[in-house]
């Protein structure tokens, strides 16, 4: 069979059929926030997609930032239109008043004492901060448009008095904006001294000092503190680089963390070199508490860490104690050690050396402050799988084992500990007056799947008691413990047919108060539900994947045509892989990013299979890929054809990143499906040498891995049809958009049916509503064309040898 060649199509934004479109443009759901104390909550209204035309904003990528230099902010940036508040005890909503005709709201927070909420607004030439109290429910402005919110996180913080910010302002003194020279001063050097400098596959870097020039000109800040009764504002410390901006409980002393030179072309600015300071409230430099060199020779094994301080942290509970951890290890997982992390912690007023804490075997990702005489640290390991949560005493250094595990057991998983704000705003543990109980909230997974619940740990004995647990037909989530005493819990619940909605559950009167109501936001699926269906691969790994089928179809009607959309994940342990995850009541949910659209077009969708790829006989799991993923698509195409419910002549693959990664080898690899859709993924692994996913190996101690699990270099093997769509400035690590271009013009080469859609302004995730729209009609196209009405296509379905 033939095929025409075709080149470019030069086609406008299309839009797909109503039916899809209509849930495309779905009102959003508003998001809620509750404050410190657990009587107010505020529901943040959100738009509809962003235009083409706001995504297409000027954007600099430098140092691994995205930043629009017209407002001296991050560019890409979701943010909120209408902010309303309301009493947990009342039914009433008030709006929050005196916001500018299309306000752009960003950077949410609520003050300590839960009184008053902080968030900016984007301007057409700045970004201001803005301010609204509950007493009066009016917004009121700050500053100017002086904010700068160029940097990761939020640009400001609270002091525990609620009633002064730390914002970061624009340099004043910064003059114009450098230009770029037309004629180069000289070549752009790199030189490697002999150390080992392996990096993943990072994007938007700095290339020359033209780019240094202008990471310094948007990102250099100058502090400012603001009195909110007063709205006088005064400058202090020094301007710089400014990163990290973290206040003490009291408020009397602020950990700023900067950036200096020199910078590297080869590492974003997370490992440029830094300095961690303790500042006065006068701006004062009181310590100099780390000053790191440039950490461009971190191994890139899972669990390697920047040698020296690092996570540095005020201890909750203390006016003013800073901790931070050092590896002991030289930051290498690959070092034989005994301890591998420690904490280190100085005290104000900060005129004495460091202070030991307790040492880890494994590396630490946290620690969550308690009281005078508890706090929690969470350690884990990679290889192993191995995650272990302790308590410990700060003053004593005394640690107590509550749970050992593996990070990939669900069913075992205890849940994360309840906290509640302390005298200083700070979140701090949960327990009751003796301090003995502890009280953990959790996703319950099971055999029966996810049920959500409230447990109560006594310290002294380790044993649990369950407060309450979520019951079917619902599921609901609890999100903050409000009152333990008289046993209040903020929840969140849903079912297959009622959209998401909050409430307050006295577990004590056992009694369901509501909070809000959002309505059904998708009405064209009511009568559509989820069905979770269980199988087996043939090894015997217990899979399953979430079914949706068209309104009305039932047993006995003709097959549909099907769409199989997924995500690979790397197991330890076939155990582990087996374990269900979901729940069979949760509410359907579509994003732009979901594969529920074609339900309405008349096809099966099954949504999330299992696809694990899992580690056997001491071999890492990438060692058999294509042979696991295979057999897990095997086993669901069989499922849904002894179902009834798929043709399985007429089944599509599709998936997103690493998902577009998986299609990719499954149409190189087998001949189970019609067609393939592949977004945003990466194709050629050996453009990925040092490592991607999962996969600690590099290129050069895994070839055999890396070029049997990259479907470009098996292109040739590939007679299905396949659509690739990729954002033009994708910034994920490895999907670079010339991964898609590259293995669309090997299939085209060899002949093979293929398309490929690059969405201008677009990253790894979409945004623009033109572009959404666009991709869905081109998935629909392809779907109906090679799929539902497919020809002249042999329907050939065994897995090939």
């Amino acid at each position: 069979m033939t095929h025409s060649v075709l080149t470019q199509k030069n086609l406008g934004y299309q839009t797909p059929p109503s039916a899809i479109a209509d849930l495309a443009n779905a009102p959003q759901t508003p998001l809620v926030s509750v404050n410190n104390q657990g009587d107010w909550m505020l529901i943040l209204e959100r738009p509809g997609y962003p235009t083409i035309e706001e995504l297409a904003q000027p954007e600099l990528k430098l140092a691994g930032i995205r930043i629009n230099p017209q407002v001296n902010g991050t560019s890409r940036t979701f943010y909120f239109t209408h902010l309303k508040i309301k009493r947990l005890q009342e039914k009433q909503e008030y709006p929050i008043t005196g916001l500018p005709e299309g306000a752009r709201i960003e950077n949410v927070s609520w003050s300590p004492n839960g009184q008053s909420i902080a968030f900016t607004l984007t301007e057409t030439e700045g970004i201001a901060l803005w301010i609204a109290h509950l007493n009066d429910r009016q917004a009121q402005k700050i500053t100017s448009a002086i904010i700068n919110d160029a940097m990761p996180g939020l640009p400001y913080n609270w002091l525990s008095d609620s009633k002064t910010i730390i914002f970061k302002a624009i340099n004043e003194n910064r003059g114009k904006v450098p230009e770029k020279s037309l004629v180069p001063a000289g070549p752009v050097i790199q030189e490697s001294t002999g150390k080992k400098s392996p990096a993943r596959t990072y994007q938007d870097l700095l290339e020359n000092t033209y780019d240094e020039a202008l990471f310094e000109y948007y990102c250099t800040s100058q502090l400012v503190s603001v009195n909110l009764a007063t709205q006088e504002q005064q400058q202090f410390g020094v301007a710089g680089i400014i990163d990290e901006v973290s206040p003490s409980p009291d408020g009397n002393y602020i950990l700023v963390t900067t950036i200096h030179q020199p910078y590297s072309y080869f590492v974003p600015y997370q490992r440029f070199p830094m300095r961690a300071e303790i500042w006065n409230r006068k701006g004062r430099l009181i310590q100099t508490v780390a000053d790191l060199p440039l950490a461009d020779t971190i191994s890139v094994s899972f669990g390697a860490v920047r040698e020296g301080p690092r996570e540095f942290s005020w201890r909750a509970d203390q006016p003013a104690t800073l901790y931070w951890v050092e590896a002991q290890d030289g930051g290498d997982p690959n070092r034989a050690a005994e301890t591998r992390d420690q904490l280190f912690y100085i005290q104000a007023p900060f005129e004495g050396k460091k202070q030991e804490s307790i040492r880890f075997s494994l590396r630490l990702s946290g620690v969550l402050w308690g009281h005078a005489d508890l706090a929690i640290t969470y350690e884990w390991w990679w290889n192993n799988r191995k995650l272990i949560t302790s308590a410990f005493h700060p003053e004593k250094g005394d640690k107590k084992i509550l749970f050992d595990r593996s990070f990939e057991d669900r069913y075992n998983n205890p849940g994360t500990f309840e906290t509640q704000a302390n005298v200083f705003g700070r979140r701090v543990l949960l327990t009751d007056k003796n301090h003995q109980m502890l009280y953990l909230k959790g996703d319950g997974a099971s055999p029966e799947g996810n049920r959500p619940f409230v447990d109560e740990l006594n310290l002294s004995t380790l044993e649990t008691k369950r407060l309450w647990q979520s019951e079917a037909p619902y599921y609901e989530s609890p999100i903050q413990v409000l009152d333990i005493e008289k046993q209040h819990i903020l929840t969140r619940r849903e079912s297959k047919a009622e959209p998401p909605n909050y409430y307050v559950r006295d577990l004590s009167a056992n009694e369901l108060i509501p909070l809000t109501s959002f309505p059904h936001p998708y009405p064209e699926l009511k009568g559509v539900e989820k069905q979770v269906v269980r199988y087996q691969r043939k090894d015997g790994v217990a899979l399953q994947g979430n079914l949706y089928v068209p309104r009305g179809f039932k047993e006995g009607d003709p097959p549909l045509p099907a769409l199989l959309w997924a995500y690979p994940n790397e197991f330890k342990s076939a155990d582990a892989a087996s374990q269900v995850a979901g729940s069979p009541y949760e509410f359907i949910r579509i994003g732009w990013p979901s594969p529920l659209f074609w339900v309405t077009r008349g096809y099966a969708v099954l949504d999330n299979p299992s696809m694990p790829i899992v580690a056997a006989d001491d071999r890492e799991p990438n060692d058999t890929f294509t042979e696991q993923l295979v057999s897990n698509a095997a086993a669901a195409i069989d499922k849904l054809a002894e179902l009834g419910v798929a043709d399985r002549n007429r089944i599509a693959v599709g998936g997103h990143s690493y998902g577009a990664f998986m299609t990719a080898n499954l149409l190189a690899h087998s001949d189970l499906f019609a067609a393939g859709i592949a977004r945003s993924g990466a194709y050629n692994r050996t453009l990925t040498p040092f490592g991607f996913q999962a996969e600690e190996r590099t290129l050069w101690e895994a070839p055999e891995v890396y070029q049997a699990m990259s479907p470009f270099m098996h292109a040739d093997k590939i007679k299905v049809p396949i659509l690739f769509i990729h954002g033009e400035a994708d910034n994920n690590a490895g999907t670079f958009p010339l991964q898609s271009q590259r293995f669309y013009q090997a299939i085209k080469g060899l002949g093979g049916i293929t398309r490929l859609v690059m969405l201008p302004h677009e990253s790894h995730g979409y945004q623009a509503k033109e572009s959404i729209l666009h991709m869905l009609w081109e998935m629909d196209q392809w779907l109906e064309k090679y799929v539902k009405h497919k020809e002249g296509i042999t329907d050939v379905h065994s897995e090939k040898g």
